[in-house]
């Protein structure tokens, strides 16, 4: 029944065995797994294996991820399903969650979010660029467990027509309430985009896993 089950996962970078982090890239509405490769590229990392799963349609979830949850159901939970998939994959191969990014650009950041606020506990690192927690203006979002010193890097524009400012910061001290070691960045002006500060941002922390 979960159509994004159906699709590909892309791996790219190090042999799993042999790397010493591991990243889930989730890609944005529209876009592809492929899309993703530009990031990997501007990155420019060694030891590290990327995991770039497909959304069926080139869309994990129909409508804005500040909808309710029940417009966007049942996709929302198909990839949550498929965001703890792919994790389990990496846990039957004995790999510690500190060693494991999650990383998210757009909607795929929100889904990023979402899974994680979820399902808390001390990873290698969480990377959003240009996403947010889901649900309407008004959500009061449950915070059970801990991020226990995860690195967490939200970065977003001040005018994104998509991400409201508001759900960033918002998003932002949720992860700190839940332990979270939280740097967010609000860039002024910016397209919908991945700047340069992001990507240095993003590689800092995964080079601190190595």
């Amino acid at each position: 029944m979960n159509p994004h089950l159906k699709e590909k996962v892309i791996r790219r970078g190090t042999p799993l065995k042999d790397s010493k982090a591991i990243v889930i890239l989730v890609h944005g509405r529209g876009q592809t797994a492929e899309t993703m490769f530009e990031l990997i590229e501007r990155m420019n990392l060694t030891d590290t294996h990327y995991i770039l799963p497909q959304a069926a349609d080139n869309s994990w979830y129909p409508y804005g991820f500040m909808k309710t949850l029940s417009e966007n159901e049942p996709y929302l939970s198909y990839s949550l399903e498929c965001y703890q998939n792919w994790l389990n994959e990496l846990f039957e191969q004995n790999i510690s969650p500190k060693m494991i990014v999650l990383l998210g650009f757009s909607q795929g950041a929100c889904l990023t979010a979402e899974y994680a606020v979820r399902n808390p506990q001390r990873y290698g690192g969480i990377i959003l660029l240009t996403g947010g927690v889901i649900g309407p203006e008004g959500t009061s979002w449950e915070k059970n467990g801990s991020f226990d010193g995860t690195p967490v890097f939200l970065g977003s524009s001040d005018v994104d027509e998509w991400v409201p400012e508001k759900r960033v910061h918002e998003s932002a001290d949720i992860f700190l309430e839940m332990g979270g070691n939280v740097i967010k960045r609000i860039y002024k002006g910016r397209d919908h985009v991945v700047n340069d500060d992001e990507i240095s941002f993003a590689r800092k922390i995964i080079q601190n896993i190595m």
